[in-house]
């Protein structure tokens, strides 16, 4: 059979134009998704700046269907979730980005450090630990960390939380010794074998010299040993070293003088230390050393303070052994209830309120927050 070479010339021009056709049409489309996906991202984003997460949730879930392989609106859709308290869509999401074998090892990691917050944040701590203990040797390895420590201290596992602290100042994350201080003391409240407390409290006042908390730790060591002469010793030098903790713990040293044989020398101690401080917790110990001693003008002391000072408190104290006959019962009832809220400890970072003064809040988990005045003082 012949070939007809028209057909050519007309058959080729019509194949080129079918082809330009169609990739103008191609393009045409792309140019639309590429549009509206923009177009959702944005409404997503301007209803979460409006705080209308619902909204917000939608034109991202709607951006991600349009376009499944953007990450950053997965990782965006996730924490949007996890905000909400959604945590098992928010686990959801992100086990699905790190499934994926297309996205790069950065976002990776991101996913697997956002998935553990979503399982901190749902309070499954064993998965969340499993997971940011997967990130060690990355550069999230800092915030995994950090985050580590948030979960030990939850969970009051003191020894892991006390080798994290080691390694974040390894890192150059901060300074994390007084923290491990802390741990240390609550290692030593639980521990059953002398030595190791001794030792434990030891390596606290090593890590953390400026902290109160290790040095009363050991005082109550000492003196729960038979050793009063060295606790009353140990909690002398406190005062002097810090003196503004005095108050945590003045009434444990008026006990301990006389059994040390030091009542002249706690007595000037606290003296000294009441006059800067004005504190109700110095002044009690000292009046209660007084009373010991014999002196009978001891209580005099609340009256004193009342001149300077006007507090329930003080008055109350005062009343205890005013001797004001047959009313005295009642009125010392009243006043009791009274300043029975005065007498809290307040955490300042929360407002957290108790009668014990915490070194850790219960509240807020926050450390020393605690000032060692009662409200009524501050």
């Amino acid at each position: 059979m012949d070939l007809d070479i028209s057909w050519i010339f007309i058959g080729l021009p019509a194949a080129f134009l079918l082809g330009w056709v169609a990739s103008r049409f191609d393009l045409r489309q792309l140019r639309m998704e590429n549009r509206s996906n923009p177009k959702a991202y944005f409404k997503g984003l301007n209803h979460l700046l409006n705080e209308q997460q619902d909204q917000a949730i939608d034109a991202f879930i709607e951006a991600v269907q349009r376009d499944p392989d953007t990450s950053e609106l997965h990782f965006a859709l996730g924490n949007l979730f996890r905000r909400r308290g959604e945590y098992e869509r928010a686990v959801r999401v992100h086990q699905h980005l790190l499934s994926r074998g297309d996205i790069s090892q950065s976002d990776r990691q991101r996913a697997q450090y956002d998935l553990a917050m979503d399982y901190v944040k749902a309070g499954i701590l064993d998965r969340a630990e499993t997971a940011l203990r997967a990130l060690q040797d990355t550069p999230l390895s800092a915030q995994a960390l950090l985050a580590l420590l948030s979960i030990y201290e939850r969970a009051r596992d003191w020894r892991q939380a006390a080798e994290v602290s080691r390694q974040l100042d390894k890192e150059g994350q901060g300074q994390f010794d007084s923290r491990r201080a802390h741990y240390l003391c609550e290692l030593a409240a639980q521990s059953k074998d002398n030595d190791e407390t001794h030792g434990l409290l030891q390596e606290a006042v090593a890590s953390a010299p400026q902290l109160a908390r290790p040095h009363i730790a050991m005082a109550h060591w000492l003196q729960a040993k038979g050793q009063s002469l060295q606790a009353c010793e140990q909690l002398q030098q406190l005062a002097l070293d810090i003196p503004s903790a005095l108050p945590l713990f003045a009434g444990d040293l008026a006990q301990l003088a006389p059994l040390a044989q030091r009542e002249a020398t706690v007595l000037s101690l606290l003296e000294a230390g009441y006059k800067n401080l004005q504190s109700l917790d110095v002044l009690d110990a000292l009046v209660s050393l007084e009373l010991h001693m014999g002196s009978p003008r001891a209580r005099e002391h609340y009256a004193a303070h009342l001149h300077n000072h006007p507090s329930l408190i003080a008055a109350s104290q005062w009343l205890e052994g005013a001797g004001l006959g047959d009313q005295q019962a009642q009125v010392q009832r009243a006043l009791a209830l009274a300043v029975k809220p005065l007498r809290r400890y307040r955490c300042a970072a929360c407002g957290f309120e108790a009668l014990k003064h915490f070194w850790h809040c219960p509240g807020c988990q926050a450390w020393d927050s605690y000032p060692a005045r009662r409200i009524e003082e501050l």
